[in-house]
């Protein structure tokens, strides 16, 4: 029977050409685009869970409560704090620390490579599974001079060479001998480094208000973490003049959720997860629906068919499953087809999501998910065609009375709406979308980010730094350049530990978000001054104690006529404020400006910012930079940076989104309007005979067209009307989330709602006009 039914199917395809192959590549292109979700998603949930002591890994936060009552979070936090939390609580079994990634230039023999690392403790290696391929994991880190290089770095330095054991020159300075070699990382992770070298920050010199330090704990097994929490929360307002409270979050959750609002988690990464698995199930319903209306747009050509075979004695059950195996077999030739799409765009899709996915064709478990896949889809795609189909009557088919219902709502009527509803639903969500990012993007960032660029102060560019910065001065290449202490675009430190006559100290204390540099801070930015002056080394020596502040911080300061004023540090070091500038974006775009610090520094200045001059070409600017950076810091390649272009990696997220969201409107439009012109098709054929009596009466083609497209504009203008509020209130509750957001207008839903309905009048009024002018003696000759 089995092989009957295949047969059968296998001629009703064959025999049918052209539904065959609109249903075929419906279903083949919303699979593969399934296919590509979910290896997304997969991927996605996989992070950082390959880890043995996974479940009992966590990160540190810090639990920070402004003057206004307002609470934020930050994963950034002190030196002490992991081995407090180790000595004093003996759930913690270890802590691990590690310092911002950095860029290094590691030499052997005659051969350099610059890369990317951090400094971590010791136990990192041990806390979390990064195998080693060489090397004893418990003591790789034992010395301050020991570091673990990848198997890429090691192959890409060392070649042939075994790098155990040997000495490497960093930084033309410092000497570190190899004790480990790592395999790659996998795609899956957080952590991003080609070496790791054991962290040398001195206990004795580290300060408990500043945070400078991601912090890991492994906690006994079973521990119950909101009680430890309530343990430990203290535990730097007990140590310190600090007011933070400290919690310790699941680090395996942190890729996915670590975003907090006013002290609550409010998910993260996982909603653009739960969007694409939402838009994948979307367009697989889509892709099913169009089965269903191309199947039963062919009931009368199939109903004799039944008839017979119910006459001969078929039962119900048999068609049914003969009608569910012609299913099965259409959506198994779509996925064959579906995952060879997915091979070829998978490059693409890469692109789109800044990822390296791949598909493992050796994984049995890939191909048992495609079969249950396979299988999934044909009974959802061929349940109604099976159900609607082997309910014929054969005495009404046979004697060739079979009407289907004219019902204006009907089942395949509704799964037209509702593919229409969703496709608008998703182009007024990609809109939105794509204005909020311009939005955000034209904000005002406080200063000018055009013509900026960063280079690393590494080698002996401290030493020579006058000398560079006078000469590019003079050579007109550039305008302005700073010493500074990380790049402007990170809030890379921040404190709460400030001090100032006239605070408040029954409040809590006001965090700051600090930073440093080395003079001509506010030229270089072209900052807004608002009071006083800029810091300047060489008319003011003594600005190693002077301190600018942003607007923000003068306002929630409560201070009046700033300038002059001493603010004390923690360590009661005391800085005169000689500059008040507008507020500048230092972090999310998205949110509110911080209260800032600016201190003056002679050391911890790492980054130089430069002012390229805009009177001449980026090219010649950089030309000259390049030359001068080489001349006197040689054994090092020239590394730079525009600014402009750090900033624009805030609105990733949102842009990938936005990317995402158009593929994948555009994909559920196009398969809707395939389920458009199967009902349309379906229409056609059942008044065929109709449209042949009123072209012999002399109907003009024209009003033929008009009444059979009427129909199909109704059904898209009740797809917008029942869109538009669902996409409004979707989109304002997507806004919320966001400080600083457009107003939602209804010109998008207008953009929205007349472009589906001429991309949707398409192929209507394709099988309109071919209904239209065709000859009516075709459809009358039986009567």
């Amino acid at each position: 029977m089995f092989r009957n039914y295949i047969k059968i199917a296998f001629r009703n395809l064959w025999r049918n050409k052209g539904f065959s192959a609109i249903n075929i590549s419906g279903l083949a292109i919303a699979m593969a685009g399934v296919i590509l979700i979910s290896i997304w998603i997969q991927n996605e949930l996989s992070f950082d869970r390959f880890h043995t002591n996974e479940k009992d890994l966590y990160k540190v936060w810090n639990s920070y409560r402004s003057v206004d009552g307002h609470i934020s979070n930050g994963d950034v936090t002190s030196a002490p704090l992991g081995n407090a939390l180790v000595d004093e609580f003996p759930e913690v079994i270890k802590s691990a620390r590690i310092y911002w990634s950095a860029n290094r230039l590691f030499s052997f023999e005659d051969k350099s490579i610059k890369t990317k690392g951090n400094e971590v403790d010791k136990a990192f290696l041990t806390m979390f599974s990064f195998p080693l391929l060489k090397g004893d994991a418990e003591h790789a880190l034992d010395d301050v001079n020991n570091i673990v290089i990848s198997e890429t770095f090691a192959k890409n330095l060392f070649g042939d060479t075994d790098p155990i054991n040997q000495i490497l020159k960093v930084d033309n300075e410092e000497s570190y001998k190899v004790t480990g070699v790592l395999k790659d990382l996998p795609s899956n992770t957080t952590f991003d480094f080609d070496y790791l070298t054991s962290l040398k920050t001195s206990e004795a010199n580290a300060e408990w208000g500043a945070n400078s330090y991601y912090t890991y704990v492994q906690l006994q097994p079973n521990t119950t973490i909101e009680g430890f929490n309530e343990k430990i929360k203290n535990i730097v307002i007990n140590k310190s003049s600090y007011k933070w409270e400290v919690f310790l979050y699941p680090f395996s959750r942190s890729h996915l959720y670590g975003y907090f609002e006013n002290g609550i988690e409010t998910g993260g990464r996982i909603e653009t997860v739960r969007l694409l698995a939402l838009i994948g199930g979307l367009i697989l319903l889509i892709a099913c629906i169009n089965f269903m209306n191309l199947s039963t747009a062919q009931s009368q050509k199939r109903a004799k068919e039944v008839g017979v075979r119910k006459v001969i004695g078929a039962g119900k059950s048999s068609l049914i499953g003969q009608f569910l195996c012609e299913s099965i077999l259409v959506v198994s030739i779509a996925g064959i087809i579906a995952l060879g799409i997915a091979v070829v765009a998978l490059p693409f899709f890469n692109q789109v999501v800044e990822s390296s996915l791949s598909i493992n064709f050796g994984n049995p478990l890939l191909w048992l998910g495609l079969v249950v896949f396979i299988i999934f889809t044909g009974l959802l795609a061929g349940s109604y065609p099976a159900f609607f189909l082997s309910s014929f009557a054969p005495t009404k088919v046979l004697k060739g009375s079979f009407k289907s219902a004219k019902h204006f709502f009907n089942p395949r009527k509704t799964l037209v709406v509702l593919q229409f509803s969703v496709a608008i639903i998703l182009v007024v969500a990609t809109m939105i979308i794509y204005q909020q990012i311009n939005f955000v993007q034209n904000r005002d960032i406080g200063y000018t980010i055009d013509n900026l660029v960063e280079v690393p102060i590494e080698g002996d560019i401290g030493k020579n730094y006058d000398l560079i910065k006078n000469e590019l001065i003079n050579n007109r290449a550039i305008t302005a350049m700073s010493k500074t202490g990380w790049t402007v675009t990170l809030d890379a430190s921040s404190s709460s530990g400030f001090e100032w006559d006239g605070m408040n100290r029954e409040e809590e204390p006001l965090n700051f978000s600090l930073y440093r540099t080395g003079g001509d801070f506010a030229k270089t930015m072209n900052l807004k001054l608002i009071e006083g002056r800029d810091m300047d080394f060489t008319l003011f020596p003594n600005d190693t104690s002077s301190v600018m502040l942003n607007k923000k911080a003068v306002e929630t300061m409560g201070m009046t006529d700033p300038i002059g004023k001493l603010i004390r540090s923690g360590s009661n070091k005391a800085y005169t404020i000689v500059g008040i500038f507008e507020d500048f974006i230092i972090d999310s775009p998205y949110e509110e400006v911080r209260s800032m610090l600016v201190l003056g520094s002679d050391k911890w200045n790492y980054n130089s910012l430069i002012r390229l001059n805009a009177e001449n070409s980026t090219q010649a600017n950089l030309k000259v930079v390049e030359q001068v950076f080489e001349k006197y810091n040689p054994a090092y390649p020239f590394n730079y940076q525009f600014v402009d272009r750090q900033y624009a990696q805030k609105f990733k997220n949102e842009k990938q989104t936005a990317v995402l969201s158009t593929l994948f409107a555009g994909l559920t439009i196009f398969i809707s309007c395939l389920g458009l012109f199967g009902l349309a098709a379906y229409m056609a054929q059942n008044r065929a005979k109709e449209i042949g009596i009123r072209k012999v009466l002399g109907a003009s083609v024209a009003g033929i067209i008009k009444m059979l497209s009427k129909e199909f504009l109704t059904l898209v203008l009740i797809a917008i009307v029942i869109a538009v509020p669902v996409s409004w209130y979707v989109m304002q509750q997507w806004l919320m989330d966001f400080t600083y957001r457009i107003d939602v207008g209804w010109i998008v839903f207008m953009y929205a709602s007349v472009g589906t309905i001429l991309i949707a009048l398409l192929p209507v009024s394709f099988q309109a006009v071919k209904a239209a002018i065709a000859n009516p003696v075709d459809s009358l000759k039986d009567e």
